[in-house]
Order: C-alpha cells, then sequence, then structure tokens
C-alpha cells in the first residue's frame, strides 16, 4: 500500500490562501504535516477550516503543538493524538510537536510533526527531546520537521539518527526548500523508518508555491511496510 506526505510550513497561514489551497489540493497528499499551523485565538475552528478547505480532515495538533498541524484523508484512520511543548527561553517563541497514531487498513503507523528554533542554542536540546519521544514509538514513523538547519547541523543528525531521510534516499538532498525566492536552504524534510519504502520525493517549486508561504513543501510517496 502506498502513501503520499507532504510536510510543509505554512508561513502562519499568511501569504495567500488561495494559492495554497490549490497548490496542496493539486498534489493530492493522504498525510498533510504542517508547521506554523493554527496556534492561537480560535486555533480549533481554523484547524478545521484549513482541513475542509483542502479535502482533509484534522487529526492532531494546533495550539498543544504550537502550530504543528496534522491532517489527513478518510483513506488514513487517525486513532490518537499527543503533543509535546519543549522548554521556554525567554524572550524566544514557545515551540513543540505533535504525534499522531494511524492506520492504513491493518498497517499502523505513527505521523510525527515538529519545527525547531532558529536560535541555535536551543535546537540541540530540542532535538534531544523529539528524538526521546520518537524512540518511544512502537510502531514505524513517519516525521516531517522543519529543522531550522541544514542536514549538517548537529539537531539534524540527532533527530535523523536511525531513519531515513526521503530527499538522500532518492538523491535529491541539495535541492533547497528555503526560502521560495532564491532557495539555498534545505530546512525541511521527511524522515522515516527504514521498514517504510522510499519511492519518490520531490521539494515543489511551482508559482502556486512561490505565492504560497516562504517555504516550497516536500513531498514523499512511501510504500507501507507488510
Amino acid at each position: 500500500m502506498r502513501l503520499r506526505v507532504v510536510s510543509y510550513n505554512v508561513h502562519g497561514l499568511g501569504d495567500d490562501l488561495a494559492a495554497l489551497t490549490a497548490a496542496v489540493r493539486e498534489l493530492e497528499p493522504d498525510v498533510l504535516v504542517v508547521q506554523e499551523g493554527p496556534r492561537r485565538f480560535r486555533w480549533r475552528g481554523r484547524c478545521g477550516r484549513l482541513a475542509q478547505s483542502l479535502g482533509m480532515v484534522y487529526a492532531g495538533g494546533g495550539l498543544p503543538s504550537l502550530g504543528n498541524v496534522v491532517l489527513t484523508t478518510l483513506r488514513v484512520r487517525a486513532h490518537e493524538h499527543w503533543t509535546v511543548q519543549f522548554p521556554l527561553t525567554p524572550g524566544r517563541h514557545l515551540r513543540g510537536g505533535v504525534f499522531v497514531r494511524c492506520s492504513v487498513g491493518r498497517t499502523p503507523f505513527v505521523v510525527a510533526g515538529s519545527h525547531l528554533a532558529t536560535d541555535a542554542a536551543e535546537r540541540p536540546q530540542q532535538a534531544l527531546i523529539l528524538k526521546k519521544l520518537l524512540s518511544e514509538v512502537d510502531v514505524p514513523v513517519i516525521l516531517g520537521v522543519d529543522l531550522n538547519e541544514t542536514s549538517g547541523g548537529g539537531a539534524w543528525r540527532t533527530v535523523a539518527d536511525g531513519l531515513v531521510d526521503a530527499a538522500e534516499a532518492t538523491g535529491q538532498a541539495g535541492t533547497a526548500t528555503y526560502p521560495v525566492v532564491g532557495a539555498s536552504q534545505r530546512l525541511d524534510a521527511i524522515l522515516v523508518d527504514p521498514a517504510f519504502e522510499v519511492t519518490g520525493y520531490r521539494v515543489v517549486d511551482t508559482p502556486r508555491t512561490r505565492l504560497a508561504s516562504d517555504h516550497f513543501p516536500v513531498l514523499a510517496d512511501l510504500v507501507l511496510p507488510g
């Protein structure tokens, strides 16, 4: 069974929402992992409206995970979700992550999403906390994440240890995801348990995605284990 996963930093939904909606619908993901999604006032309704506009359903995240949100199609069953908030450094943004236990047919897996700090001093601790939580998951995991550093960074290496980087698995680790104008850094990743087979990956650079956010979405096509 195949699964299409998209991870997308949507820039607080502050850009062209029509372009974002059209871009995501065109990609037809089974799972969408959002960074910088609704996290403040009336976040539940905003998550619901976002899901509805994309033809998807809300599975987890929002305010409790500080803007990390997982949406799915009805093909993917979401059973439960939980969140984490990283320790706050005074004067910085509070950040966190979301975990959703899912299944397609009888195949279980967990989808996780997170967005690490822009501050290089904060990221290592956040990466360690995220990695610990990932290691406690008892089924194969899919992580959509904005690491706010490139693959040579220590936080990236911590989180990616033992997981398959979909970009590297398809020979596309050199394709940048940020910013949409003059893209120069790969900050966004889809990292998966080795039990998944990565059959495709791309950074989605289109006229619509250039209007929808300051990050490009990343897409991975997977084959589910078993």
